[in-house]
């Protein structure tokens, strides 16, 4: 499936018809220069590539995310190239995520190296100047209904950062410099200093 849309007009939602990894993975192929993602009611979400002050700040992110994770062991860390199949049919590709190996584990092995049908544990998206706040809030809606213990909005514009919880209300935090996480990932500690500030 080929298409073009003016820069202008991204991100854009289209409707697609439904695709297996494989075939996603090729359309995706396609089209180097965009990002997608597709909702569980199979719309296509087209984004551009992200500017390069965010760029700057997801390399951070996953940055600590990872190094954390190869001293805990219990997880692996993923970064924003990364896609995985919810449970409700959706395809995202958070900022940064961790995921247990034990649940990795229990995937058939022939898809371990594809993508991951599940949802990560730990979900962590870094909000652009050029998201969509609707579109980003829905998306962390639906990691929490897909079955992250733990999610978080990071909003550099407003130095804030909402919280997601299972069965809980979202908690906004604003002006801080750095994060505790609880549930699954009781030992990671994430510095927002480099992440408000880059340079």
């Amino acid at each position: 499936m080929t298409f073009s849309i003016d820069e202008a007009f991204l991100p854009a939602i289209l409707t697609s018809q439904p695709m297996t990894d494989d075939e996603f993975a090729e359309f995706c192929a396609e089209h180097p220069d965009l990002f997608f993602e597709v909702t569980s009611e199979g719309e296509l979400l087209v984004m551009p590539p992200t500017y390069s002050w965010t760029g700057v700040c997801n390399s951070d992110l996953s940055g600590q995310l990872s190094a954390w994770a190869k001293r805990d062991r219990r997880g692996v860390a993923t970064d924003s190239s990364t896609g995985f199949v919810l449970p409700d049919g959706s395809r995202r590709s958070p900022d940064a995520a961790w995921t247990l190996k034990t649940r990795i584990a229990q995937l058939d092995p022939t898809v371990q190296r594809k993508f991951w049908h599940l949802c990560p544990d730990l979900v962590i998206e870094l909000q652009s100047t050029s998201d969509r706040p609707r579109l980003l809030r829905d998306k962390m809606r639906d990691y929490m209904a897909n079955g992250a213990q733990l999610a978080w909005l990071i909003q550099p514009e407003s130095r804030s950062v909402t919280i997601y919880r299972p069965g809980q209300e979202p908690e906004v935090r604003t002006n801080v410099d750095t994060l505790f996480a609880d549930g699954p990932a009781p030992r990671f500690v994430l510095e927002l200093a480099s992440i408000w500030n880059p340079l």
